[in-house]
């Protein structure tokens, strides 16, 4: 089996992998003549219409400094999609990475799929949250606007992001909010029907578990193109994975390495489907999402790795079968791995935190 990288063969996942699995081939068969398809032209079709990369750039807990480098040479790579956040504290560096590779003709704008998120201390003031976000990246609109968290912490707090009571601990605000009220402020955002907004194109939660969508749902008069979370055979999440298909919601996937060195990279299923194609244990976990029919957000500012993190390899149905089993039964006894949860004091209806 081979890799998926600069040019499609026998083994690149084909459009029939996933319902919405989309490739530029697909939309230009008629033609004659066509650009082979790369890594970049394999996407998932949103419930806006809009299509978005199957695998993005992420850039959470990225040193300051290297951010701006690490986008560049991500969108040199062929990455196309470019994951951020308010609460990151490099959005200029992002916009910095992306103005560079515009300026030297790797990409357009129009190219690159830009995601940032509305921080805690900003969801009771969504529009401010987005001028914020957008002035730091120097762009007019984002592709996706996301909610980072379902909650508010006190906008007028002694911190504009991490603000704290004198004990020490987060000031939450826990009366008089609802995290459906910053979703309707989401909703102020884009076209009522789902249609693009002048700022942000699309906007979706992040972090939102079965309950909470469930909740959001009773309310939306937008449906989320996303939700993002945490997701990797140690935490498949499937209850969120499915309901979030059920509705049309996409999912994007973070840490699908669980944690760097962590136990999934020496697991002996992962370490079986890695040798069988001869890749890093990364590369199957990362690959895991595709036939999942996720976003996947590869993480690393060294750019060895920012390449190697690209290559997609097509896993059979026998590497499914293996890597599910071992989710499931991780699901099933109780033994999942989370590898990302702030202590906000929160409830946030997770069945692993509940």
């Amino acid at each position: 089996m081979g890799l998926i990288t600069q040019s499609r063969d026998k083994d690149t996942p084909s459009p029939a992998d996933s319902p919405n699995f989309e490739t530029e081939q697909t939309h230009h068969a008629q033609k004659k003549r066509r650009k082979k398809p790369t890594m970049a032209d394999l996407t998932f079709t949103l419930n806006t219409g809009t299509k978005m990369p199957a695998i993005g750039y992420g850039t959470w807990q990225a040193p300051p400094g290297v951010v701006a480098d690490g986008v560049y040479h991500a969108l040199k790579t062929g990455y196309r999609l470019i994951d951020c956040a308010y609460c990151y504290g490099n959005e200029a560096e992002v916009g910095e990475g992306l103005a560079r590779a515009v300026s030297e003709g790797i990409v357009t704008r129009a190219d690159v799929f830009v995601v940032t998120k509305v921080w805690a201390t900003y969801t009771t003031r969504v529009q401010l949250g987005l001028d914020k976000s957008l002035a730091n990246l120097g762009l007019d609109y984002v592709d996706l606007f996301l909610v980072h968290w379902p909650l508010l912490m006190n906008p007028q707090g002694n911190d504009d992001k991490f603000p704290k009571l004198p004990d020490g601990s987060r000031d939450i605000v826990r009366q008089g909010y609802h995290h459906t009220d910053t979703w309707a402020q989401m909703e102020a955002l884009v076209d009522p029907a789902g249609g693009a907004g002048k700022q942000a194109r699309a906007v979706g939660v992040s972090n939102y578990s079965a309950r909470y969508l469930g909740e959001l749902l009773q309310v939306a008069k937008v449906v989320p193109a996303v939700n993002q979370i945490e997701n990797h055979p140690a935490l498949p999440q499937n209850d969120i994975v499915r309901l979030c298909k059920e509705k049309g919601i996409h999912i994007m996937a973070y840490s699908p390495l669980g944690s760097t060195g962590g136990p999934l990279f020496k697991e002996e299923i992962v370490l079986k489907v890695a040798k069988k194609h001869g890749v890093e244990p990364a590369n199957v976990l990362l690959s895991w999402h595709i036939p999942r029919g996720s976003t996947v957000l590869a993480k690393s500012v060294t750019p060895s790795r920012i390449e190697s993190n690209f290559k997609i390899v097509r896993l059979d149905d026998e590497d499914v079968k293996l890597l599910d089993g071992y989710a499931e039964e991780l699901e099933r006894t109780g033994k999942v791995q989370r590898f990302v949860y702030p202590p906000f004091g929160i409830e946030f209806g997770f069945p692993d935190k509940s």
